[in-house]
């Protein structure tokens, strides 16, 4: 909900998943929240593997794989913030992409959503994690390419 008398998005939010495209929404997305002056918050969503599961030690190694890029992204943010003098959360979850981003969105009330552009072939013809945000209508999304 917009509040009458506010000037700009008071929180912006941004999925990273580390690739390039998500890279340049989450620096897009300090560009923002600096003009804006706004809070910014960068959420890292791990997609447990399907494949993970069949292995015992593939399991391991998967989770161990996603807690180091996890960590590796709150660096990065938290460097990068500072850099800027943007207030920055980085908040990490573990499920489907999609489902993960929309609850967050709720949960701080973000008043837009920076996402970078699928680089996938199949999201083309099935539809991306950005076409699907902008289908639920519910927040201004920003797509970066």
């Amino acid at each position: 909900m917009f509040e009458l008398g506010t000037d700009g998005p008071r929180v912006i939010m941004v999925g990273v998943d580390g690739s390039v495209t998500s890279m340049r929404a989450g620096a897009y997305a300090v560009g923002l929240a600096r003009r804006q002056h706004s809070k910014l918050v960068v959420v890292h969503v791990s997609a447990p593997s399907r494949f993970a599961n069949m292995a015992p030690q593939s399991m391991a190694l998967a989770r161990q794989a996603a807690a180091e890029i996890t960590e590796d992204l709150r660096q990065q943010v938290a460097e990068q913030a500072a850099a800027r003098g943007v207030s920055a959360t980085f908040v990490a979850v573990t499920g489907d992409p999609f489902t993960e981003l929309v609850r967050v969105a709720d949960q701080v009330r973000a008043d837009g959503i920076v996402v970078g552009a699928s680089t996938q072939l199949a999201h083309r013809i099935a539809g991306s994690m950005a076409v699907r945000l902008v289908r639920t209508g519910r927040w201004p999304i920003i797509v970066v390419p």
